[in-house]
């Protein structure tokens, strides 16, 4: 896929980087001239925009006609929200997706439509209120109507992809390790990442084979 991702700050970077891994083609806007330029000499198969991806122009530049995904990693909802809707309806991209910033303005996104806004507070706030539960598997956040699944998963003793590497587990198809909790540290995971017991982890798969991705993480439903 073509994705177009505008916001070069830490989470921006980091899932162009993620994405470009798995073989997508990915172009990053940012407003940051110094940082484009730095970026630009550093990251060689990802395309850098300079300029505010509020402007149409600058969308162009991306080339976002021919984006199958536009991201809005943008450190503001307004900004967020005008990067999808131009997106959509100016340039017709199918799929938008948005960092929420501020979770009051999750009607502001719904509002301009954007297809998939996520509002990490709440995620967080949602695995922090699990915590006292001590459950094995927490089911965050349904998206797209019900089709898409995000999980928390604790990795136990005894679990079948216990200190082994990404590479070398099989996971069920549509389904991906989106990030693991180690204590403090938040970990995006590549495929030389060695899963441990005790890791919290962040997975998305299809509803309907949420039981076989749980069962491959820990052996047991």
């Amino acid at each position: 896929m073509y994705i177009v991702i505008a916001g070069a700050g830490r989470l921006g970077l980091v899932l162009a980087k993620k994405l470009e891994e798995d073989k997508h083609q990915i172009c990053l806007i940012d407003k940051n001239e110094n940082l484009c330029n730095r970026l630009a000499s550093e990251l060689k198969d990802i395309m850098i925009v300079c300029g505010d991806a509020t402007y149409p122009d600058v969308l162009k530049e991306a080339r976002i006609e021919k984006a199958d995904v536009c991201v809005s990693a943008a450190s503001s909802d307004e900004d967020g929200t005008i990067i999808c809707y131009l997106a959509k309806e100016l340039f017709g991209v199918k799929r938008t997706v948005a960092r929420v910033n501020d979770p009051k303005h999750i009607p502001l996104y719904k509002y301009m439509e954007v297809d998939n806004p996520v509002d990490s507070t709440s995620i967080i706030a949602r695995i922090v209120e699990e915590e006292a539960s001590f459950s094995d598997v927490i089911s965050l956040l349904s998206i797209k109507k019900g089709r898409l699944s995000i999980v928390r998963v604790d990795i136990p003793e005894g679990s079948p992809v216990a200190n082994k590497s990404l590479k070398e587990i099989t996971l069920p198809a549509n389904s991906v390790l989106v990030s693991i909790l180690r204590g403090p540290d938040i970990i995006i995971p590549y495929g030389s990442t060695v899963i441990l017991p005790g890791d919290e982890v962040i997975a998305a798969t299809l509803i309907d084979i949420e039981k076989d991705l749980v069962k491959a993480l820990i052996g047991k439903i």
